[in-house]
């Protein structure tokens, strides 16, 4: 499976990253995953502490920074940062919405 991922800032600033081959098994990618969110010191985004993967993908690509996924970024990271979407979520194709805070897939 090939995969992509989409991540929005703005309405006139939006990415997509072709995921980085082969994609990662889905715990090695959730683990990746916990791993960015940490060294981000990310916060969770629910009340109850809860973090669920599409919230952590939203979180690690905000604190990333639209810069992280233009050409002044590192492409291996943000192509790593796809694999790990479309494996955690088990869909080839993930949007994050930084500014509506939503993720689809």
């Amino acid at each position: 499976m090939t995969g992509s991922l989409t991540v929005r800032f703005s309405p006139d600033q939006e990415f997509v990253v072709a995921a980085a081959e082969p994609l990662p098994a889905a715990d090695a990618a959730r683990q990746w995953l916990d791993e960015q969110f940490l060294e981000f010191d990310c916060e969770p985004l629910r009340a109850s502490g809860k973090v669920l993967t599409a919230d952590k993908l939203l979180a690690v690509a905000d604190a990333a920074g639209a810069r992280a996924f233009g050409p002044e970024g590192d492409p291996a990271w943000a192509a790593r940062l796809a694999a790990a979407a479309c494996a955690a979520t088990g869909r080839p194709v993930v949007r994050l919405d930084i500014v509506e805070g939503r993720a689809s897939f």
